[in-house]
């Protein structure tokens, strides 16, 4: 592949990433006015006097629009907390604490070395105490940017491998990445939070079902949709994720001008990537390999579309053909 070639790449990842985006929000008032849609199917007290199904559809979109208030401060009460509270929730979940100038100088010196090139601030630098090979870029702003890098992968690249390592990272910050995942991330969790809560009430409130009627089908309505919600949205989450790691790759190799070198850390990183620390699968995908232990190496067409990242091996071409 020629430079253009990874170029156009790029462009056509960034473009493709905005639609994943969108699509978010999307789903969630589509399906939004589908429980609306179908709870008044069976009548179910959606029905106004004299109304019959013919003028159904005008009920269900003034039933929706009043909705639509309630659940917008609902999904921004929800994205506040989780906005604000993830850099910690990151560092508890991979164990990372900050690593000391007087510590290592050569970590330092590069990442120094990296933002003065390309004109951005120096983001704080954390440690994951761990052997294994692996790292991340966190933060939403100029206070809270970090790059987190393993033990391991600071002991066992040579200074144009981890350099490499290092420009991928403060890729993932230049280009924003963290905020896109962090959106999606929230997504998954709200369809996830509705769909338990719906698993609950079918489960823990049949009496009050059988007491008040109706309720039942409502929720189990609910269920589905939330469950349908929940599928959609990884679906976009994971697809987000695995376009972000090919253009953190390809500003990498624009940014230190060695795409080999690039290529020879990920063949590295792809022979120890596990951090014991790592339990989440959202935190995991955060990283430039997935780091949670037993990740099955081979994919069939169908478990990619559920990879966090893309085949290291298809990423590692591409940058030798740079």
């Amino acid at each position: 592949m020629s430079y253009f070639g990874l170029q156009s790449h790029i462009r056509k990842n960034n473009r493709n990433s905005v639609i994943i985006l969108i699509m978010f929000p999307l789903v969630f008032l589509v399906l939004t006015w589908l429980f609306f849609f179908l709870t008044s199917l069976g009548g179910a007290g959606y029905y106004e006097d004299g109304q019959d199904q013919i003028n159904l559809i005008p009920v269900i979109n003034t039933r929706f629009l009043r909705t639509i208030p309630w659940v917008t401060l609902g999904v921004l009460a929800w994205f506040t907390t989780a906005w604000f509270s993830h850099t910690a929730m990151i560092n508890s979940a991979t164990g990372s604490r900050p690593l000391e100038r007087k510590d290592n100088k050569r970590v330092y010196n590069l990442v120094e070395n990296l933002c003065i090139s390309c004109g951005m601030k120096m983001p704080r630098v954390n440690i994951i105490e761990d052997d294994s090979l692996n790292a991340f870029a966190s933060g939403i702003n100029d206070k809270t940017y970090t790059v987190s890098l393993s033990r391991g992968i600071i002991n066992r690249l040579d200074d144009r491998e981890l350099e490499a390592v290092i420009a991928h990272e403060l890729t993932h910050i230049r280009n924003r990445d963290v905020r896109l995942l962090i959106i999606s991330i929230i997504f998954v969790g709200i369809f996830a939070f509705v769909s338990e809560t719906m698993i609950r009430s079918l489960r823990f409130g049949s009496v009050s079902r059988d007491r008040k009627g109706g309720s039942g089908p409502a929720i189990f309505i609910a269920l589905i949709l939330a469950a349908v919600g929940y599928l959609i949205a990884s679906l976009f989450r994971f697809a987000l994720s695995r376009r972000r790691e090919y253009l953190a790759d390809g500003g990498a190799a624009e940014l230190t001008r060695n795409p080999l070198a690039l290529a020879s850390a990920l063949r590295k990183i792809s022979g120890d990537p596990t951090i014991e620390a790592v339990k989440r699968s959202d935190v995991a995908q955060m990283f430039i390999e997935n780091p949670q232990a037993g990740l099955k190496k081979s994919r069939t067409s169908l478990s990619g579309l559920f990879a966090s990242h893309p085949p290291i091996e298809k990423r590692i071409q591409i940058l030798e053909n740079f």
